[in-house]
């Protein structure tokens, strides 16, 4: 690959056919172990009596607060939907309770920052013709064993959308990905019928500003991979996965960037930040 994260003609041609491009060995093995080492350590330190915030990509329209909201510029815990009994406790251990930490790791905690903004991170994003390109959220995704929920068809544009639309989703295997445990899924392709709808923030919540379309489970591409690879996937790209009905977890650290030379942050984005992130670069 030449220089670290910089893409070739042949990666770059794959990409913009299909929508997505694997990048195996994108990580070390001692980076995913300081990743997966730390969360560790923050889910020691959170106690969860002081929350117990529920994501949903189903019902996320009736689920989002403050919480949520606040969670933009924070490193905050969200459970899975089926981690509650009738009598609201926690069926299990709060380290197999929790759907995903999100959204600021990225910024506030070192090791997370120390990936994030690497080198080889960079040199992925001027390639895909970043000029000055700012991580805008993160997140560390467990898809638990045996109740890991689905992430029902989307494109990251609608939620985290620019004047011209400028998102890419960076998703890193910390374990490996198949099928069993609940790995993407993809249309290939599928970007270049642009963006469906949108997520907008009101004054009443958020909501989508139509109702999805119907998607013919054929038509999707399963996107196994090893711990280690890097999944890029374009804004407008149709994906999902399924629950994790296997005993194994699929742990990832996924990023999602967009440009800010040229383009604007659209104001109706759930993400409404009191400090704007800084660039990886500027070029």
């Amino acid at each position: 690959m030449g220089i670290a994260g910089k893409l070739t003609p042949e990666q770059l041609h794959s990409f913009h056919s299909q929508g997505f491009l694997v990048i195996e060995s994108f990580s070390s093995p001692d980076e995913i172990d300081a990743m997966r080492r730390r969360m560790d350590q923050l889910l020691d330190g959170f106690d969860c009596s002081t929350s117990a915030s529920i994501f949903s990509t189903r019902n996320q329209q009736q689920l989002t607060d403050d919480f949520f909201y606040e969670s933009a510029e924070k490193i905050s815990f969200f459970f899975e939907e089926k981690a509650f009994g009738e009598d609201g406790n926690l069926k299990q251990a709060k380290q197999l309770s929790i759907n995903k930490v999100g959204h600021a790791l990225h910024e506030l905690d070192p090791v997370f920052k120390t990936f994030s903004c690497s080198e080889k991170l960079s040199s992925l994003m001027l390639s895909l013709g970043y000029k000055r390109p700012v991580i805008i959220q993160s997140m560390y995704i467990f898809k638990q064993p045996g109740i890991g929920g689905e992430v029902v068809p989307h494109q990251d544009n609608s939620f985290l959308y620019t004047e011209p639309p400028t998102c890419t989703g960076l998703w890193l295997a910390l374990e490996d990905a198949t099928i069993l445990n609940g790995c993407l899924w993809a249309i290939p392709g599928s970007h270049k019928n642009g963006l469906v709808r949108r997520f907008i923030r009101g004054d009443e919540g958020v909501y989508f500003d139509r109702p999805s379309p119907s998607y013919d489970d054929k038509d999707f591409v399963p996107i196994e991979v090893k711990a280690g690879s890097l999944v890029v996937l374009h804004g407008d790209l149709i994906h999902q996965s399924f629950e994790n009905q296997s005993p194994k977890s699929r742990h990832a650290y996924s990023l999602h960037v967009v440009d800010t030379a040229g383009c604007k942050w659209a104001k109706e984005n759930w993400i409404r930040r009191k400090v704007d992130p800084e660039p990886l670069y500027e070029s």
